[in-house]
């Protein structure tokens, strides 16, 4: 059987209604404007076929400390010809020495094992129509001058200096802050995305400040679809069931090199911005 030359090159805005396609095809709920949110943090390639996007990868670099892979898809009708491995060939090249996150599905695992990549742990993805719950105290609006207090609490929890992602999560969505004694000692964020709305990143101390931050949101939109996508350690799963937002899938958090963060007493992650930012 004769196959077609691939061609791999810069994913560019040209490519994202393609992009669009891809992923509904895969059974994603990524809209143009997820794709365009990706695509402005980050860097990748895309594979085409006959002018036909059939492969795409993203990098999303933090600065020099991490960088995240994400945005992986391979036509349904060319697995099988090694395309996988090579959109993450061109993923590591753009990567370079940077320490890579990534969630993988269970037909990737195999390759980014193949890859060196190791798990750290299981992403919940939880989503629902929520009803009405009572506002918590404690919790208000973030505002313009909360912007670099939001981004060094995520650096400590992340590990990671994500400013760029805080900075585009003010634009897009909005922000919730906890303060203690004058300061923003937790916080999360609220944006449009796929069929609804998602919650994340959430950092706090603790589970119970995380449970007040992401019932902020929750209390604010009473019959709306609500996403959020949390770790299994976090501890948060059992209780966003309670609130109506079901545990439908996720996936399975991978490092190269192999990381794994103790908790930490001031700042921690109960949720992702999504699986494929962190």
């Amino acid at each position: 059987m004769q196959t077609n030359q691939i061609d791999v090159t810069a994913f560019g805005p040209e490519h994202l209604e393609a992009a669009v396609r891809l992923s509904r095809q895969a059974g994603w709920p990524h809209r143009l404007e997820d794709w365009q949110m990706a695509l402005t943090l980050s860097e990748g390639v895309v594979a085409i076929e006959d002018a036909r996007v059939v492969g795409t990868v993203l990098v999303t670099p933090y600065k020099a400390d991490y960088a995240t892979i994400n945005m992986v898809i391979v036509d349904e009708a060319m697995r099988g010809r090694g395309l996988g491995r090579t959109l993450m060939d061109a993923a590591l090249r753009i990567a370079g020495d940077r320490p890579l996150r990534l969630v993988a599905t269970a037909e990737g695992l195999p390759l980014y094992e193949k890859l060196g990549f190791r798990e750290t742990g299981r992403v919940l993805q939880h989503q629902g129509v929520v009803g009405e719950v009572a506002a918590p105290p404690g919790i208000e609006a973030a505002t313009a001058a909360d912007i670099d207090a939001i981004a060094a609490l995520d650096r400590r929890a992340f590990g990671a200096d994500r400013e760029g992602l805080v900075a585009y999560l003010a634009k897009a969505g909005e922000f919730a802050v906890l303060r203690r004694e004058g300061r923003v000692s937790g916080f999360a964020a609220l944006r449009v995305f796929g069929r609804g709305e998602v919650i994340g990143p959430v950092v706090a101390a603790d589970l119970d400040d995380a449970k007040a931050l992401v019932a902020y949101f929750i209390a604010m939109r009473p019959g709306r679809f609500l996403r959020v996508d949390t770790t299994a350690d976090a501890g948060l799963s059992g209780w966003l069931t309670e609130q109506g937002l079901a545990h439908v899938g996720g996936g399975i958090a991978m490092t190269k090199p192999p990381i794994h963060r103790a908790a930490d007493l001031v700042a921690n992650t109960f949720a992702l911005a999504n699986q494929a930012l962190g």
